[in-house]
């Protein structure tokens, strides 16, 4: 028997909790998830992966409960796919896949790593195979990876580990769904009946309805200018550009006295390559350094040890390298699973930048050492009139006068004749600061000479 003591004790409590319980119910209102959403509708390359890294940790800042991946791309290169597979496979956020057309090769390794998939009507996903930037098929240890991958991420999800293996190997024997001997791709109807998908979809908005996240808190990516001028300057293109800039400044730097406006330019130009490739993950500090090593080299080639020998061919090797390795990701020389095409992509882009750079040096560096534009552009405190320095001898007969080297001609350098310093090119190769040399011809702003000989008489 109830008594009535007792009934009259907890009535207050029982009042309170009945007064209480909408506020309550408002608390949990207030505290709807949080949805992160950003695209991958490009190449998957070091852009989508510096996207979803900086895309994963702002859904993290934000307290985000689901992130929304948007994917519409026909793939990219293997070791970023499997870097973005492997952050959302350890993310503890809820990972939806949202294929909005394609999820071609690398596209379907991303989806299939995400908690749910949903597919338009009309759209792809699948065709895994890796091939080389041709469009061929690569070796089997290749395949055998991506196929390792495929399964291992399907299993994690709880998929079909064969379905997604099929994307990869033609082998695979999927009567129902694919040919014998070719590659699976399946539409948004396939998958759905064999259930790989969650479901059908128009857009992100039904997405969150059959989710049951109609009130949740939606923030997408936002694309900042910085994202614009990294991916700007990764391009291969304009990677070029700037090896022939680096390249065609020290040259033209070796060129003029002081430090002036070409080593402004290669600086310049050094660091708009490297900055990028450095922010995006790409180049490392030792590749860095290794072109710094690299310049180094020949600059002692060129300014201190005689000759052109072990130093000048060690800093080339040192310069390529560090341009090439820079452009690749890898792990202290460790290339896998980069595709080896890419490898020697890069030496291609650079050795040829660098050709072009030497061959427009040789055709228009006199032109461009003599135009006006450059000569106010460069610092000329060693060409003073004071000191001796004419910057002319078109009018002037030098031919077989006796002069003094006034720095070591590495080629070119500085010469003395009767008190007035010239520009001068050794035809010998290198001649040594301090040396005896007759003017043996002229061109334009040049002597050329050659070094005296004990018992020469002109």
């Amino acid at each position: 028997m109830i008594r009535k003591e007792s009934v009259l004790r907890w009535l207050p409590l029982g009042l309170l909790m009945v007064l209480f319980l909408p506020v309550f119910s408002l608390g949990n209102v207030l505290q709807a998830p949080t949805v992160y959403q950003y695209h991958l509708n490009d190449e998957i390359g070091p852009a989508a992966w510096r996207k979803t890294e900086r895309a994963f940790a702002e859904a993290q800042e934000k307290g985000a409960s689901y992130i929304l991946i948007e994917i519409n791309t026909y793939g990219g290169m293997l070791n970023y796919a499997d870097s973005i597979r492997t952050k959302i496979l350890e993310s503890k956020m809820t990972t939806i896949a949202f294929i909005n057309h394609n999820a071609a090769s690398a596209g379907a390794l991303v989806a299939i790593a995400c908690d749910k998939i949903y597919m338009v009507a009309g759209a792809s996903m699948g065709a895994a195979s890796v091939v080389n930037p041709q469009g061929e098929v690569m070796p089997e240890k290749y395949q055998s990876y991506m196929r390792s991958l495929m399964r291992a991420t399907a299993e994690a999800k709880g998929r079909d580990p064969r379905v997604a293996e099929a994307f990869v190997d033609p082998d695979v024997v999927l009567p129902e769904l694919k040919e014998p001997g070719k590659v699976l791709t399946l539409t948004t109807d396939e998958a759905l009946r064999i259930g790989i998908i969650d479901g059908e979809v128009a857009g992100s908005t039904e997405i969150l309805a059959k989710e049951k996240l109609q009130g949740a808190s939606l923030t997408r990516y936002q694309r900042t200018w910085v994202d614009t001028v990294i991916d700007f300057l990764i391009n291969p293109a304009v990677s070029s550009v700037l090896i022939l800039l680096i390249i065609g400044g020290i040259y033209f730097e070796m060129q003029t006295p002081g430090i002036g406006f070409a080593l402004v330019v290669a600086i310049v130009a050094g660091l708009l390559f490297f900055a990028p490739l450095y922010i995006q993950g790409l180049a490392d500090h030792w590749e860095i350094a290794l072109f710094a090593a690299g310049i180094v080299l020949l600059l002692l080639e060129i300014f201190v040890i005689p000759g052109f020998g072990v130093a000048g061919i060690l800093g080339i090797i040192a310069v390529l390298c560090g341009l090439t390795f820079s452009m690749v990701p890898n792990e202290n020389f460790n290339f896998q699973p980069v595709e080896p095409n890419q490898v020697m992509s890069s030496f291609i882009i650079v050795i040829a930048a660098t050709v072009a750079a030497i061959i427009l040096c040789v055709i228009f560096g006199k032109s461009v050492l003599r135009s006006s534009a450059f000569r106010r552009l460069v610092l000329t405190d060693e060409q003073q009139s004071g000191r001796g320095y004419v910057s002319s001898v078109k009018n002037v007969d030098l031919i077989n006068k006796e002069g003094l080297t006034k720095t070591d001609l590495r080629p070119s350098g500085k010469i003395e004749i009767e008190g007035k310093w010239y520009d001068a090119v050794a035809l010998d190769g290198f001649i040594e600061k301090g040396s005896v040399v007759y003017v043996e011809k002229h061109e334009n702003y040049n002597l050329f000479v050659r070094k005296k000989k004990e018992d020469q008489v002109y």
